[in-house]
């Protein structure tokens, strides 16, 4: 306990990345609009951790540096002035005065790039605003998503010592989330992907249950894909919530990792000893029609984030699978293109990630 404590201790006292505004005329990195959806109330500074009944609705357009690592989100330091080759900068942003605002903003991007799919990102524990939209920029842009950029923004504190804080945040976010995906299909999206990371997990599927208990399993005929990223998520709480939704949307992916760290960390807290993105096997949830794909064998720093963060495994969905087209009705036909050993339980199946050299050298 006493180095769980440090860790979160050292964790909190972390520089936390904040929006920085390129100069007028840096050129050199490649645009990307994210359009947000937020319960986060607006503050002097911006929109911080405080709650607010009522969504807003934005969109960022962030520049994304060519001279960085696939996987990293480069910050400014504060030692030398901006520079778009290297580092995440805001080229603008706008809050919409409405809803409607916002659904004409959505629809023309879509029309634009001649697309029907809207992917939302969902962020975790411990974020503040500027680093959830970063972090969907650097990924929709390396994972080459050709789907319009979506990002639900909870009121995450942004503390590493605010855990409580952000599962209360995420109850109360739920009505917020199916909010924007209600704008995102009146925006003209045929097509609605929700990808979760950690805590958000259980805001997603919180608002999954929600739309099923109010209006019924047709309510999410409009979701076409669920993944969900080391879902720091009770196993127990995940299979009511499964029950209560009924049919999970298809495919229903998962990555989870045995390495992951602040999992680890969370079961500790919890006392449950096991959370849904590091279970050891799919023995558990073999009664659901869902996708495991275990990428211990990527674990980059904590392993909370493999698939946003390891160059490799970036490398293998953005190219060999690729994440829009794993969203198909033959998602599971194509896991026999990825490396590694493949198992089904029943209705679940489980995919042990080997890397790609191990592949190479016929390991």
């Amino acid at each position: 306990m006493r180095k769980l404590l440090i860790v979160l201790i050292l964790a909190g006292c972390a520089a936390r990345g904040e929006f920085e505004k390129a100069p007028a005329g840096l050129a050199g990195g490649t645009p990307e609009a994210i359009f947000v959806g937020t319960t986060r109330a607006e503050g002097p500074e911006g929109f911080g951790f405080e709650r607010s009944e009522a969504a807003n609705f934005l969109r960022y357009d962030v520049s994304i540096p060519p001279e960085r690592e696939p996987g990293k989100v480069n910050w400014p330091p504060k030692t030398r002035k901006p520079d778009a080759r290297k580092d995440f900068l805001l080229l603008d942003w706008q809050r919409f005065g409405s809803g409607n605002e916002f659904r004409a903003a959505l629809s023309g991007a879509l029309k634009r790039r001649g697309q029907t799919d809207v992917v939302i990102y969902v962020h975790g524990f411990n974020n503040t605003m500027a680093e959830g939209v970063y972090r969907v920029a650097q990924m929709h842009h390396d994972l080459k998503v050709p789907g319009v950029a979506v990002h639900f923004a909870w009121p995450s504190r942004g503390s590493a010592l605010g855990y409580v804080y952000d599962k209360d945040s995420v109850i109360a976010s739920r009505s917020g989330l199916v909010a924007l995906i209600d704008e995102v299909e009146a925006a003209g999206a045929k097509s609605v992907i929700l990808v979760a990371h950690s805590m958000g997990a259980f805001l997603t599927m919180e608002a999954l249950r929600q739309e099923a208990l109010q209006d019924g399993p047709r309510a999410l005929e409009r979701i076409k894909g669920v993944v969900l990223i080391a879902p720091d998520l009770d196993l127990d709480v995940f299979r009511s919530q499964a029950r209560d939704i009924g049919k999970l949307p298809e495919p229903f992916v998962i990555f989870g990792s045995s390495r992951d760290r602040i999992l680890n960390i969370s079961a500790t807290i919890s006392g449950s000893g096991e959370r849904l993105g590091n279970i050891d096997g799919v023995a558990k949830i073999a009664d659901l029609n869902v996708i495991y794909l275990d990428t211990a064998a990527y674990s980059t720093g904590t392993g909370h984030l493999n698939l946003g963060e390891n160059p490799a495994l970036l490398n293998l969905f953005g190219g060999l699978v690729g994440i829009a087209d794993a969203f198909t009705a033959d998602a599971r036909a194509r896991v026999g293109l990825l490396p590694g050993l493949v198992l089904t339980v029943r209705n679940a199946t489980e995919i042990v990630l080997a890397p790609v050299g191990a592949i190479a050298e016929g390991q």
